[in-house]
């Protein structure tokens, strides 16, 4: 089937072939895509970056002869724009830049200038990697379907973050929640490990990721709910101090790698 590309900032992708359909996750510039289905309308696409399927409008999509295929370099600012010719087009934070050498991408065949800052960061480790890539999302608003600093879900987060250090998660927390290896113990975790929480039918349904311990000595994670914050983390679950309460019940904890 053809491969397409995101030509625009945000693309909103539908669960089914309407604009009143739920969100169910979002499509960013220089993303590219196989069509499963091709409408008059709308088209099924298959997500390189992670397999996930969703219906996206035609007039927001375009044809693509070379796929972009991990790894990819990505924008880490939040001021970047690119001019096409035709028109100039905002790239979100985490959009792609389509085989970006010497201040140039790739577009419909032809190269065109953009001045980026790129997650190429070879030389830093984990927990900097961390700290470097969440601090724009920290008091994002929660947003059903979102991948951005401009509204992110749970998943969506710990997606993104991976995204950025090279490392490609599946798009939903129960997805996610098979990848890499289970850590027995919760005092063992480390930070960028995730932490999955289930609701009262033992269903995952939230994820977030462990960060370094406070002062006080106690696990923090960083995850979406209401917008994107630090928590504190123990046995049971995620602990809000304004509200005094156990706000996600943990479920396990996995390290990927």
């Amino acid at each position: 089937m053809p491969a397409v590309i995101c030509p625009l900032s945000i693309v909103p992708v539908r669960k089914e072939s309407n604009d009143r359909s739920e969100m169910i996750t979002q499509w960013l510039f220089g993303e590219t895509a196989e069509v499963l289905v091709r409408g008059e309308k709308w088209s099924l696409l298959r997500f390189d970056h992670d397999g996930y399927e969703g219906w996206v409008d035609n007039k927001q999509i375009a044809e693509c002869a070379t796929p972009n295929f991990d790894p990819d370099l990505r924008v880490i600012d939040q001021s970047t724009i690119v001019d096409l010719g035709e028109r100039q087009v905002y790239l979100p934070y985490g959009a792609v830049l389509p085989f970006y050498e010497d201040g140039t991408i790739l577009w419909q065949g032809h190269r065109m200038p953009v001045q980026a800052v790129t997650n190429h960061r070879p030389d830093l480790e984990r927990v900097d990697l961390l700290e470097l890539y969440l601090h724009p999302f920290l008091g994002a608003s929660y947003l059903w379907g979102g991948r951005t600093p401009w509204g992110v879900d749970c998943s969506g987060l710990v997606q993104m973050i991976f995204i950025l250090m090279g490392i490609y998660l599946p798009r939903d927390a129960g997805q996610q929640a098979d990848e890499g290896e289970a850590v027995d113990l919760l005092d063992l975790s480390e930070p960028g490990d995730l932490a999955f929480f289930e609701n009262a039918e033992g269903a995952i349904v939230h994820v977030g990721i462990i960060l370094t311990r406070s002062e006080e000595g106690d696990l923090r994670i960083v995850h979406a709910s209401g917008h994107v914050r630090i928590d504190k983390l123990d046995q049971q679950g995620i602990y809000n101090e304004e509200e005094k309460r156990y706000t996600h019940k943990l479920r396990t904890v996995r390290r990927v790698l």
